[in-house]
């Protein structure tokens, strides 16, 4: 048998209810079909970061962006 949650809701929380509810799906249903729902959007997420992490950046082009620029600025004040 499965534990029971109680959860405080608010006007909000409420209004989502009834929202998630409007087709005749049970209060309970809805609210075990947005957990879990929240949960693969993290976990999409957290596999989509660390996708971006483990691309390679490639090799230093040997440019210094900021020291261009502090460059340019010193030739422009001139």
């Amino acid at each position: 048998m499965a534990d029971t949650i109680t959860i405080r809701s608010d006007s909000e929380t409420e209004h989502a209810l009834d929202v998630l509810t409007h087709d005749g799906t049970s209060r309970s249903a809805a609210i075990r079909q947005a957990v879990l729902q929240a949960a693969q959007r993290q976990e999409r997420a957290a596999a989509l970061r660390r996708a971006v992490l483990r691309l390679p950046l490639g090799e230093p082009d040997g440019v210094e962006v900021a020291e261009a620029i502090s460059r340019s600025r010193e030739e422009e004040g001139r």
